[in-house]
């Protein structure tokens, strides 16, 4: 897809009601989502015909990238894309945090996606080793969240 089409779909999604657009083709992924009536890029990417190194999406932090394979600790990664929190409410206190022992249903925090409180269990049983995402930020589906040392 070539930019000229990606600057046609944002005219388009602008004198629309379209509030999301994905498209997949030829090896090529694009996903816009308007918000407060600005349009933006939320990950475009060209799709990797074999297993690669994984690419952070678009205007995302460095840090975002996939973290290196650690001889055991398992990762959590998120299952939607949304706003990452660490408790109920500023004064909770946060689900999990490092040294926090965790079980397959544990609930380790909250993502928030369309005004809808998601709570998140880790699936792996074992001990928070360290908190990869700050409360309050954006994160993407299959983003790393926590690191867990199996047992």
């Amino acid at each position: 897809m070539d930019l000229k089409a990606i600057k046609q779909v944002v005219e388009l999604m602008k004198r629309s009601e379209l509030s999301e657009f994905e498209i997949e083709e030829e090896g090529f992924k694009l996903r816009l989502c308007r918000k407060n009536g600005d349009t933006q890029i939320v990950h475009a990417a060209p799709l990797a015909a074999a297993p690669a190194p994984a690419a952070a999406p678009v205007g995302a932090p460095a840090a975002a990238a996939a973290p290196v394979e650690e001889k055991g600790i398992s990762v959590v990664k998120s299952p939607m894309v949304g706003t990452f929190y660490t408790s109920s409410s500023p004064e909770s206190p946060a689900f999990a945090t490092v040294g926090t022992k965790v079980g397959a249903d544990s609930i380790v925090c909250i993502i928030e996606a369309m005004k809808v409180m998601n709570e998140i269990q880790s699936e792996i049983s074992g001990t928070i080793t360290e908190v990869l995402i700050e409360n309050g930020e954006a994160v993407e589906y299959g983003q790393p969240l926590f690191k867990v040392k199996t047992a």
